[in-house]
């Protein structure tokens, strides 16, 4: 997959976000590696870099809702850092199968690293109004629903949906 064409105009609206496991590889089916995604987004809203109003973790890519004034550049750290602190962990366990096909997927201008565990971009896409963030966080919540893992959202561990029901969630977000 090539560089994304997709560009962050306004940095402070809040924008849907797209980040997908290097061909669609389901790297997110442990717990421990869940956690590391987690608590870095916990990080970046801790720390007043980023506001997320929603999320949803599936086996292979993250949907998000958040905003940054250095929105491109906090996703691009994200990415980077939960890579690093994932491909410790296989390398920790002896994931020779998985690392082997990190490796494998690994586009050929990534010459500074081993393997690729993001595929490039993010597909942001600018949160216009009112009715599109209802959307977006409906499309967000409903994922794991369509997929066919639960029969409602709020029964998915890994989303906001649980938060918007009322409920805790294992991120807290800024309500829409």
């Amino acid at each position: 997959m090539g560089r994304s064409r997709y560009k962050i105009i306004e940095m402070n609206r809040p924008h849907f976000v797209t980040c997908t496991t290097i061909q669609w590889l389901p790297l997110f089916s442990s717990p421990t590696v869940v956690r590391f995604l987690l608590d870095s987004l916990s990080f970046f809203q801790e720390h007043s870099r980023m506001i997320i109003y929603a999320y949803v973790i599936m086996e292979n890519h993250i949907h998000m809702i958040l905003s940054s004034s250095r929105l491109n550049k906090e996703i691009g750290i994200f990415k980077s850092y939960t890579a690093r602190q994932i491909i410790d962990f296989l390398e920790e366990r002896h994931a020779n199968r998985i690392l082997k096909m990190l490796q494998y997927h690994k586009l050929r201008h990534k010459k500074d690293r081993q393997y690729q565990l993001w595929q490039e971009g993010s597909h942001p896409q600018a949160i216009i109004n009112e009715e599109m963030m209802l959307q977006k966080i409906e499309y967000i919540h409903y994922n794991p629903v369509k997929r066919g893992y639960v029969d409602v959202p709020e029964h998915w561990r890994y989303s906001s949906a649980r938060n918007y029901a009322g409920r805790e969630g294992l991120l807290e977000i800024a309500h829409f």
